[in-house]
């Protein structure tokens, strides 16, 4: 299961909104960074034959098979820092991740 936070269902609903089409985001991992993966968020317009969908908050999350097996209890938030904002991942999968944060091991 993923969720959102209500700040992230927000953002991303005035995301779409301001896009003026889509059916909610797709989160995922690629190999990447010092760790090895790198979430990945992307727009989604098709629906794939074989995505997993969550729904919370109003927002609709795809996700592809593989991806959820390093995803699956994902929070997403967005936050707001100082001069930093952005999503953040909440991956109780995580075992370690990177010092800058851009990448995370299972």
């Amino acid at each position: 299961m993923i969720t959102v936070t209500q700040s992230a269902a927000t953002h991303i609903q005035n995301f779409l909104a301001k896009r003026g089409k889509g059916e909610g985001i797709r989160l995922g991992v690629k190999t990447s960074g010092c760790s090895g993966m790198a979430y990945t968020m992307e727009f989604v317009d098709e629906i794939q034959a074989d995505d997993l969908v969550f729904e919370d908050l109003g927002v609709k999350i795809f996700i592809d098979p593989k991806s959820h097996v390093y995803l699956d209890g994902t929070v997403v938030d967005y936050t707001k820092e100082g001069l930093q904002e952005g999503f953040k991942f909440e991956n109780p999968n995580v075992k370690e991740s990177c010092g800058c944060g851009e990448s995370f091991h299972v």
